[in-house]
């Protein structure tokens, strides 16, 4: 039953960033263009998923447990580090330079963008380099 929640929650997420041409990278670059030609359209995506998912996830976290799953997996980590720091920056610069971040990228594999595949490839090799270098650790 985990496995076809989770298939249908994916599917759903997907056609939201299509709908919402999340996967757009000249839309989502024209949304990060403050001083130039601004597009806000994304603001309203963005704002229409935290007027859903912020009260939810306030009366999801006092259940005793998730419906499908045994428990919560969530970090209560607080902590602001150079890691955290160094890997904001990364996403942030990625996210400027692609017009892509990871839940979009992957859903625009669908449309068989080249930059969309060498945008998620080299964020496949970044994960493996960090597990290479065993940089995810906490130190």
């Amino acid at each position: 039953m985990n496995k076809l929640i989770s298939l249908i929650s994916g599917i759903v997420f997907g056609i939201g960033l299509l709908i919402s041409e999340m996967v757009n990278p000249a839309k989502v670059l024209g949304f990060l263009d403050l001083f130039g030609n601004w597009d806000p359209s994304l603001a309203f995506v963005m704002i229409g998923a935290l007027i859903i998912s912020s009260p939810l996830f306030h009366v999801i976290k006092k259940r005793e447990k998730p419906i499908f799953v045994e428990q919560f997996n969530y970090s209560n980590n607080k902590e602001i580090n150079n890691k955290l720091i160094i890997g904001s920056a990364l996403f942030g610069a990625g996210w400027g330079l692609g017009g892509l971040c990871p839940g979009p990228a992957i859903s625009s594999i669908a449309l068989l963008n080249i930059n969309s595949i060498t945008f998620v490839f080299a964020m496949f090799i970044g994960f493996y380099i960090v597990k290479f270098f065993n940089l995810s650790k906490t130190s």
